[in-house]
């Protein structure tokens, strides 16, 4: 298959939603006692939203969506450490555009930014690399924020700036991991899981063997998967096969993209940039021990944390949610974004009470852009 058309053929999604049906039935998937299945990634929430996959397959598939929005599990301190740092008046802040709207305590980026900090929006970390280059007289700090995927992005970067010594360039790393939460959730005992959609761009990075505990220790199927919508229907027909069978096994149906080590020249730039952070806190989720990455010393010159006495490097600072905002529980799986009762209402993509609404993969979003009388219920 070569086109994106190909990954959308109506007869072949047809044909995949009839064998689900089919293992629906045979392991007993009802509405009253549905399979739970968690897609990881906030890409395939709103795949699934967009395609109507969630309509599409039957009532005894629950889809449940994950923290697999890096936006959206950034708490709420960190965004407002991201503020204190752009109001600085010898700072340039470069951000991606998804970030620009996340609430803080106080104020967004954006609102910030309407009020005279100098912060740009960017594509890549090399352009802020650039606007380092162009203004030596001025700092410029580069937001790090994502999973795996952009992590080796942001580390190249550093390494560029230690070969130039450009110190005027540094980076507020944010980048976390993926395993560690899945495993949190895991050990909840609250929780209810049968199986999991793993994350394809991730997967592309680090590849499929950092899941392995999820079959080994936890006994649960997961199903790397691709973004389109045969690619999605696919991969809940692979982990209702694993439950019918009885089998809890790592399995990839996106090994066009996704190798089975990952790719070796981002793991290496990443290795040789970071390291672990003993913990980091996850909106949702709390602290979570080794699951968020922090720049080694032999680049520090370039950690905006350490330049600037911010974050971690100053201690550790909680913020609690606003008041009515369910988006922890919308993270980690205990409530749909429809169940919240600002959705729609005190809390839209114009004013957002927490990142879900705003960010491009957050469940909120997914749900409002896509969710046709849905959302427009919940509004009501």
């Amino acid at each position: 298959m070569k086109y994106a058309e190909e990954f959308r053929d109506p007869k072949a999604a047809k044909a995949l939603l009839a064998r689900i049906n089919t293992l629906a039935d045979e392991i007993g998937a009802t509405k009253e006692k549905p399979v739970y299945i968690m897609e990881i990634c906030g890409g395939h929430t709103h795949a699934i939203f967009r395609y109507g996959l969630d309509k599409l397959t039957p009532e005894g598939v629950e889809f449940i969506h994950g923290p697999g929005c890096p936006v959206c599990v950034l708490p709420m301190a960190r965004v407002d450490e991201c503020v204190e740092i752009a109001e600085k008046p010898e700072v340039i802040f470069t951000t991606f555009g998804d970030a620009m709207r996340v609430p803080g305590q106080k104020k967004s980026l954006l609102q910030a930014k309407s009020e005279g900090a100098d912060i740009r929006m960017v594509y890549s970390p090399l352009d802020a690399l650039e606007l380092a280059r162009r203004n030596p007289d001025r700092e410029v700090v580069f937001f790090g924020l994502g999973f795996e995927t952009t992590t080796p992005s942001t580390a190249l970067s550093i390494q560029q700036a230690a070969r130039e010594n450009l110190t005027n360039f540094s980076v507020f790393c944010n980048h976390i991991t993926v395993p560690p939460p899945i495993k949190a959730l895991l050990d909840d005992p609250h929780m209810m899981l049968d199986g999991f959609v793993g994350p394809g761009h991730v997967s592309m990075v680090i590849g499929t063997h950092p899941y392995d505990f999820i079959a080994d220790e936890y006994g649960k199927p997961i199903v790397v998967a691709g973004f389109e919508p045969l690619d999605l229907l696919q991969s809940v027909l692979m982990v209702l096969e694993q439950l019918r069978d009885g089998r809890a096994e790592v399995e990839n149906q996106y090994a066009r993209v996704v190798p089975e080590h990952g790719n070796s020249v981002s793991l290496a730039a990443i290795e040789d940039v970071y390291e672990l952070r003993p913990s980091f806190e996850w909106r949702g989720l709390g602290e979570i021990d080794h699951s968020g990455l922090r720049i080694r010393d032999t680049y520090r010159a370039f950690d905006a944390e350490e330049k600037f006495g911010i974050g971690y490097a100053a201690g550790v600072r909680s913020v609690q949610e606003p008041e009515g905002c369910a988006c922890g529980a919308v993270m980690t799986g205990q409530l749909k974004p429809t169940g919240c009762p600002q959705f729609g209402k005190g809390c839209t993509p114009e004013m957002p009470l927490g990142a879900l609404m705003v960010s491009s993969e957050g469940a909120c979003a997914a749900y409002y852009q896509y969710g046709g009388a849905r959302a427009a219920e919940a509004a009501e």
